[in-house]
């Protein structure tokens, strides 16, 4: 059984197939599928997912790092408010994305450390968006840990010195999605080098469809390929891989 750590079931991309799209991951062994939201716009598609299906769908809260703009600590209050009202799993998605925009990283670093506080404050793991920023999060990091500190840097794609900085922190994982199946990633070599222990399985449905779905919308039942690169690279079972990242998942994301 899986757990596919990371995906956006919520969006418009799967309003026209999302009951198909759960009986096949079903099919395929996903036994849960985590959600992070977006912004305030997402929060009630993605709770309603979760009020039809509690056992299947587990919801995080917090604001993505593109989009955090000039209004962000409105944003970052309501959905600060919503963890009076109900459960998460996590803080997340959260981080700094300096790909698409540079210029909002002060408020982006803001918006990312006010978050890993709710993180202390209600004892929840955090989901890391590191995109083009793994220094800009390390800097932050490095002056937040503490042992009570965990959570999940999603779609890991960092060299073995990143790696290594996450393992560093102690209560970390790296989240592994498709890029892995991409062949000129380069993602294998390092993930070589990575005990099975530190590693989740994610897919970030509808984004970056694992091989041989690329191109195409990707949904959380293709986590089966991403499981079956992952038990190749590190030249395991199935099986195995599969029991490790469950546990490891179970791990970080069961605290309450």
């Amino acid at each position: 059984m899986l757990i596919d750590t990371h995906a956006h079931f919520y969006l418009k991309e799967f309003k026209d197939d999302l009951d198909e799209c759960v009986q096949r991951c079903k099919e395929n062994g996903i036994q849960q599928v985590l959600m992070p939201n977006i912004d305030v716009d997402s929060i009630e598609r993605m709770h309603m997912l979760e009020d039809g299906s509690s056992v299947f769908f587990k919801s995080m809260m917090g604001v993505h790092p593109c989009y955090v703009k000039k209004d962000f600590q409105q944003e970052l209050d309501t959905c600060k408010s919503w963890f009076d009202k109900r459960e998460y799993c996590a803080v997340g998605e959260i981080g700094i994305d300096l790909y698409w925009d540079k210029s909002t990283l002060a408020i982006q670093q803001d918006a990312f450390r006010q978050q890993i506080h709710w993180a202390k404050e209600l004892g929840k793991p955090i989901v890391i968006h590191a995109r083009e920023s793994f220094q800009e999060i390390f800097q932050i990091i490095d002056e937040e840990n503490e042992e009570s500190l965990t959570g999940v840097f999603h779609c890991f794609t960092g060299g073995v010195e990143e790696a290594h900085k996450i393992m560093s922190y102690g209560g970390f994982k790296m989240g592994i999605g498709g890029v892995l199946t991409y062949k000129k990633s380069g993602l294998d070599k390092t993930i070589a080098q990575i005990p099975l222990s530190e590693l989740v399985l994610e897919t970030d449905s509808p984004y970056l469809a694992p091989t041989p779905k690329r191109g195409k919308r990707n949904e959380p039942s293709y986590l089966l390929h991403i499981a079956e690169k992952l038990a190749e690279v590190k030249g395991e079972s199935f099986k195995t891989v599969a029991e490790i990242t469950t546990e490891n998942a179970l791990k970080i994301f069961s605290k309450n």
